[in-house]
C-alpha cells in the first residue's frame, strides 16, 4: 500500500515537472497572439490622426464648389434687367423733332396699295397723288395722351384732303382732315362714329396749291383742339365720346400722315408733352 501510493505521487509530480516547462511557453504564445488580433482590428476601426484631415479637406472642396455656383445664379439674375427694353429712353420728355429733313427717318411709307411715291426733296417729305392714298406712318417713341403736335403741309395737285393726321387719343385713334370732300371740308374722324363731313367738328376752308400752311393739333384727356395758321377749327369735349377712324385710314395707326387721290407734302413736324394742368387755349 504505501510503495503505491508513494509511486502514485510520485508518477503525478513527473507529470507537473515534465510538462509544466512545455505549456508556459505555448500559453504566452497564445496570449501575445490574441493581444496582437485585438491591436490590429482596433486600429482598423479608429481613424488615424492622418485620415481625419483628408476626409476635411473633402468637405471644404464641397463647400468650395458651392460657393462658385451661387456668385453663378447671382450673375444671371443680374443680367434679365439688360434684357428688358429701356422703356424711359423710348418716352418723349420735351419737344422733339420727328423729321430732320433730310431723310423719311422713322417715318415708314404705309402700304396702302396703289400709293403715290413718297420721297425727301427740299426738307419736306412730297407724297404723291395715288390710287386712292398714299402716307407715311411714324415707327418711334410716341405719346398717346397730353401732348401737342406741330407741322406744315401743303397741297400740291388734286382736289380731296391733303393732310389727313391720324394721332393716338390714349389707346384709341382719331384723325384730322384737311381738305376733304372737294378741297374744303375739315374736321375730326370719328366723333360718334360720325366723321369729319358730318359731326360737329365740320368746318370749311378754302386751300390754295403750292401754300404751306401751320398746323398745330392738342390732345388732353377732356379734348382735343386743332388750329390751320392760327385759326381755331376745332375745340370739342371728348369725355364720354366715342373716338375712332375711318377704316381707310386704318394703317396710319398709331400716328400718320396721308392724302386721298391728292398730291401732298409735310414738313416741320413736331411733337412735344403738354402738362395736365396747362390751361386750354382758346
Amino acid at each position: 500500500m504505501d510503495n503505491k501510493n508513494h509511486i502514485s505521487k510520485d508518477n503525478s509530480l513527473f507529470r507537473i515537472d515534465v510538462i509544466g516547462p512545455f505549456l508556459l511557453p505555448g500559453l504566452l504564445c497564445t496570449i501575445f497572439l490574441i493581444f496582437t488580433v485585438s491591436l490590429g482590428l482596433s486600429c482598423k476601426k479608429a481613424p488615424t490622426e492622418q485620415d481625419a484631415p483628408k476626409e476635411q479637406t473633402k468637405t471644404e472642396k464641397v463647400d468650395s464648389m458651392e460657393v462658385k455656383t451661387a456668385p453663378a445664379e447671382t450673375k444671371v439674375s443680374e443680367k434679365l434687367p439688360d434684357a428688358e427694353p429701356n422703356k424711359p429712353q423710348e418716352m418723349i420728355t420735351e419737344e422733339t423733332s420727328l423729321f430732320d429733313g433730310k431723310s423719311l427717318g422713322q417715318w415708314a411709307i404705309t402700304d396702302f396699295g396703289g400709293q403715290g411715291e413718297v420721297y425727301v426733296k427740299d426738307g419736306a417729305i412730297y407724297m404723291e397723288l395715288g390710287n386712292d392714298m398714299t402716307g407715311i406712318n411714324w415707327k418711334g417713341p410716341l405719346i398717346r395722351m397730353n401732348y401737342e403736335i406741330t407741322l406744315e403741309a401743303m397741297r400740291i395737285s388734286g382736289s380731296d384732303f391733303f393732310c389727313g393726321l391720324t394721332f393716338p387719343v390714349a389707346e384709341n385713334p382719331c384723325s384730322l382732315i384737311l381738305g376733304g370732300w372737294g378741297g374744303g371740308v375739315c374736321g375730326l374722324s370719328n366723333i360718334d362714329y360720325y366723321d369729319a363731313a358730318n359731326n360737329e367738328t365740320t368746318r370749311f376752308l378754302s386751300f390754295e396749291d403750292n401754300k404751306w400752311y401751320k398746323v398745330r393739333l392738342r390732345v388732353m384727356p377732356d379734348r382735343i383742339q386743332a388750329w390751320v395758321d392760327d385759326e381755331e377749327i376745332v375745340n370739342i369735349e371728348i369725355t364720354g365720346r366715342k373716338i375712332d377712324i375711318r377704316a381707310e385710314v386704318d394703317l396710319s395707326q398709331p400716328l400718320g400722315i396721308a392724302t386721298w387721290q391728292t398730291g401732298g407734302a409735310v414738313r416741320n413736324i413736331k411733337i412735344k408733352p403738354i402738362k395736365k394742368t396747362q390751361k386750354i387755349l382758346g
